[in-house]
């Protein structure tokens, strides 16, 4: 078909850390002084327009900790001395944090105590403030007194956009320019050294080393491959651009704007010199490249499979050890939940027949492709090494950030007969949030929610006038990985039989002090080596020859094309049924799982541009840089081929409910992160909204209850643990410390297995022992139950593939810590599938061998109860070790959620929940 139009995240810009440091009480109160003369912003009340609105006061949404990410030098100031925040900045983070204790009373009259009324346009009474900015008489900026969020309105389609991009740079202007520093790989040039900002842009960079002449290229593509629509949306992007420089201006004369620029040398906060650059169309592609990497780039992690397959067949021999390492992938398996569950096969990245053109690499010759050379400095300490490890890993593995969930259900099953639906991305926590909220209303356009920062020309995820949608992250593979036979020397390579020269693209960076970041001078150069079955990753050598593999994704160099699609989503005379909805959706690149809701339908859609791979190709596994191995009409010079139909993506209208959390698509659809078996984290909803469907009469309330609910259980406790109990339980536990240790796991399993505080504020959980218990113990009883059967070598690298544990209080996961999410990757599945295995119970897709013991249900028994007393006796202080935030053997802590700083401004943190960042609550009651 033709075209269509990391974990790692900024931890901080250490401002919060080092401004204290730097200027003490006395001094930051005379500095505020000074600093409160500036001339701000003024504007007189006023009511604002209101479209129309079908949702009958139904719709809801929360996005925290505030809508206002700008703060101004004096305001960072009395943050950093008192605490006290700017206007807006945390309203939302209250109502947000105390759902997780407050949903077992849930009302519809008190839903929007915990979420914000999302209905357009603002009452009278409740306008905080109205802007005509740049001093436009065709747009409107309208702010609420609860939120503070932008309401805009404009009379023409230019004057809408120039409002969107005003507010959106009143809102986000220093987080907007951060990523797109990121998205250039100029991150610690503009914000200093920091060990966490040289892995962040090393992670982005890797895999899109874009020239300035790339980001036009796609700008050039995206307007000239979508006719109208593509020059309307080149038209917005220029309108959106004038409005973000419109604010950089009257901010900096007005000395108004963001204190970050000051902290980071870019600004004098006496003089007013320096400069804040103006933004330009590129820059919006760059912002693109980093989101679609983070949430929508499913694929890669080839070579790691390679290598796990080899070391199961060096422990089993080439068949058997084929067997095992399928039975672990679980590429289909049968148990595994879906989101389209009606039994409809899409078969994508399946595995052939007889595959052919395996470029399995030499045992042991593999070496990752080196990115910083020349460090200097503190660009090459042992503090940014382990940076650059851990970006790597990032960047190259398959494990991507799933995040996100959907809980939808069909008219057919609700108490109104109109749909409901509760989802939303879960993108992190950051301060400011990546994720702004904002309603737009023009020409064209006429929606409400949420977008990322820098890129909200249109709403992203929210709603229409008559119908919601949001997204989930899937997964699927659309990235592979080529091994390209060497020639000549290390830097060239066979392309058709031509030994041809691979492309050399450097970033050079430099920093110094500065009073944000104090990290020392250094300085390193990013280098990576292109060819045109992409970037390198890796080096190796196979059957003795030197190759290089390479990485090639179907979305490089085509991040701008998706903007057609949300500007579709926008249009209400585009999108009116779930029919168009899927039209609209089938124009974004991204690698999303897409929902619908209105008053009578809903929809789902797996968006991305899949590749028709070559026949007899398997996606698993790395392929020889040939002809007859490529993508489908490839063409290296655009980077387009042949794409899947969208009717072979998986897709549905009006299935009874719809549930998602980064789970299996659908039947024979297969996704490139390892984990979709027996026991995901998407069965949690799963069950809890198939027994509501089942009961019939579903609300907005039950329907949050579920997914609340949903958010703060422990996977493995819900369903991995009842089992572990039955093995335990097989005969009388004499041993009086696993006694008691099984007695307070199953009297927590017996009150739900969640990890909840004892009240609302009480920073400590009910049933801690239970819980410190169980984080100690499942590493313990996963290398104990797996590792004497596979054996050092493949246990480690399964562990490569898929990680053992994702905890909340996890460090290790490819979340990290104080996320939020967790329960993504996990070796939930294959203890499921042991351990049922041996308890003599049907698994349907079993482990091709029996693990724990050897099969022995007595052997096992004595393998967890002995694992079980090691991780009794473990003290809360070894179990969480603490951190900067928590000290050791602060269990709540530990698990708590913070605000990760990409600015000046601090919040407090917050007990875990595991649910999207921002969220919806909707039911339509009526349509156009």
């Amino acid at each position: 078909m033709p075209r269509r139009t990391s974990r790692t995240a900024l931890d901080r810009l250490r401002t919060p850390g080092s401004v204290s440091g730097f200027l003490k009480t006395a001094s930051v109160c005379a500095l505020i002084a000074g600093l409160l003369s500036p001339l701000g912003q003024t504007a007189a009340a006023a009511e604002a327009a209101a479209a129309n609105d079908y949702c009958g006061s139904q719709c809801s949404d929360i996005l925290p900790p505030g809508q206002n990410g700008n703060a101004t030098l004096a305001q960072i100031l009395l943050n950093q001395a008192f605490g006290s925040q700017p206007e807006h900045a945390e309203d939302q983070l209250g109502p947000y944090a105390n759902l997780a204790k407050g949903y077992p009373s849930l009302t519809n009259a008190t839903i929007n105590n915990f979420f914000n009324d999302a209905s357009f346009g603002v009452p009278s009474d409740q306008v905080a403030s109205t802007l005509k900015p740049g001093g436009r008489t065709d747009v409107t900026i309208v702010r609420d007194k609860k939120t503070g969020v932008p309401h805009i309105t404009g009379t023409t389609r230019y004057g809408t956009e120039y409002g969107a991009g005003y507010a959106a740079a009143q809102d986000r202007l220093w987080l907007m320019d951060v990523f797109r520093h990121v998205g250039r790989g100029q991150l610690t040039t503009f914000a200093g050294g920091a060990p966490s900002n040289q892995g962040l842009e090393q992670q982005f960079w890797r895999n899109a080393p874009y020239s300035e002449a790339d980001l036009q290229a796609q700008i050039d593509n995206a307007v000239a491959s979508n006719g109208t629509r593509g020059r309307q949306a080149l038209a917005d992007a220029n309108a959106y651009i004038a409005g973000i420089n419109a604010y950089i201006d009257a901010s900096d004369s007005g000395r108004y704007f963001p204190g970050e620029y000051v902290l980071t040398g870019h600004k004098d906060s006496i003089t007013n010199a320096g400069t804040i650059e103006h933004f330009k169309l590129t820059d919006l592609v760059a912002l693109a490249s980093v989101i679609g990497a983070l949430f929508g780039s499913g694929g890669g992690g080839e070579v790691n499979n390679a290598i796990s397959l080899l070391a199961a067949q060096e422990q089993y021999g080439v068949t058997k050890g084929t067997e095992v390492w399928e039975s672990f992938r679980e590429r289909n398996d049968p148990e595994a939940v879906l989101t389209v569950h009606n039994g409809e096969s899409f078969p994508y990245a399946t595995k052939p027949t007889t595959p052919q053109g395996e470029a399995l690499p030499d045992a042991g010759s593999v070496a990752t492709e080196p990115l910083v050379y020349d460090p200097t400095g503190t660009g090459g300490d042992q503090s940014a090494t382990e940076a650059a490890a851990t970006a790597t890993a990032n960047a190259l593995t398959s494990a991507k950030r799933g995040m996100s969930n959907a809980l939808v259900v069909s008219g057919a099953h609700t108490a109104s007969g109109h749909p409901v639906a509760v989802f939303g991305p879960q993108t992190g926590y950051f301060a400011p949030q990546l994720l702004m909220l904002q309603e737009i209303q023009g020409p064209g356009i006429s929606a409400r929610g949420a977008s990322f920062a820098g890129l909200s020309m249109y709403v992203e995820l929210g709603r229409g006038q008559d119908y919601s949608w949001s997204a989930t992250t899937s997964g699927q593979d659309i990235i592979d990985t080529y091994a390209v036979e060497l020639c000549q020397d290390d830097y060239h390579y066979l392309y058709h039989g031509t030994c041809t020269a691979m492309e050399k693209i450097e970033q050079k960076n430099s920093w110094a002090p500065t009073t944000a970041d104090g990290t020392a001078a250094g300085s390193y150069t990013m280098r990576v080596w292109k060819t045109k079955y992409g970037p390198v990753a890796y080096r190796a050598t196979v059957g003795g020859k030197k190759v290089a593999y390479t990485t090639l994704r179907s979305s490089y160099m085509h991040e701008a094309d998706s903007i057609i699609g949300f500007q579709m989503l926008n249009d209400p005379d585009y999108v009116k049924s779930p029919q168009t909805f899927q039209s609209a959706v089938q124009h974004i690149n991204y690698t999303f799982n897409w929902f619908y809701a209105d008053s009578t339908h809903t929809a789902y859609y797996n968006s991305g541009d899949n590749p028709v791979r070559a026949s007899g190709v398997d996606p698993e596994f790395p392929v020889r840089a040939q002809a007859a191995y490529e993508w489908r009409n490839w063409n290296p010079t655009t980077n387009t081929a042949d794409y899947t139909a969208p009717s072979a993506h998986p897709n549905s209208i009006d299935q009874d409910y719809y549930i998602s959390w980064n789970n299996k698509q659908a039947k024979d659809y297969t996704t490139a992160p390892w984990g979709d078996g027996s026991v995901h984290r998407g069965n949690l909803l799963e069950d809890r909204v198939k027994k509501l469907v089942a009961a019939g009469g579903v609300t907005r309330v039950s329907l949050v209850k579920a997914m609340a609910d949903a958010a703060i259980a422990d996977l493995r406790a819900e369903d991995v643990l009842p089992d572990l109990l039955k093995v335990i339980n097989s005969s009388t536990v004499t041993d009086s410390t696993a006694a008691a240790a099984v007695t307070k796991l199953q009297t927590w399993l017996t009150a739900g297995g969640k990890r909840t505080e004892t009240s609302a504020g009480s920073k400590t959980y009910a049933h801690a022992d239970a819980i410190r218990i169980l984080d100690a113990w499942w590493p313990l009883l996963v290398e104990a139950e797996f590792k004497p059967g596979l054996g050092s070598d493949l246990f480690t690298a399964f562990q490569a593939n898929l990680p053992v544990d994702e905890s909340p209080s996890a460090a290790h996961g490819p979340t990290g810590s104080h996320a939020g999410s967790a329960f993504q990757y996990g070796w939930w599945s294959y203890v499921d599938k042991d351990i049922r295995a041996v308890l003599g119970e049907t698994v349907q897709g079993p482990l091709a061998n029996k693990y724990c013991g050897g099969g022995s249900l007595s052997a096992c028994r004595d393998i967890l109860i002995s694992t079980l007393k090691t991780a009794a006796g473990k003290t809360a202080a070894q179990v969480y070790p603490g951190d900067d935030l928590c000290s050791a053997g602060n269990q709540w802590c530990a698990d708590s959620i913070v605000q990760r700083t990409l600015g000046g401004i601090k919040h407090y943190n917050i007990s875990w929940q595991n649910r999207p960042t921002y969220q919806q609550v909707v039911e339509f009651t009526s349509h156009r």
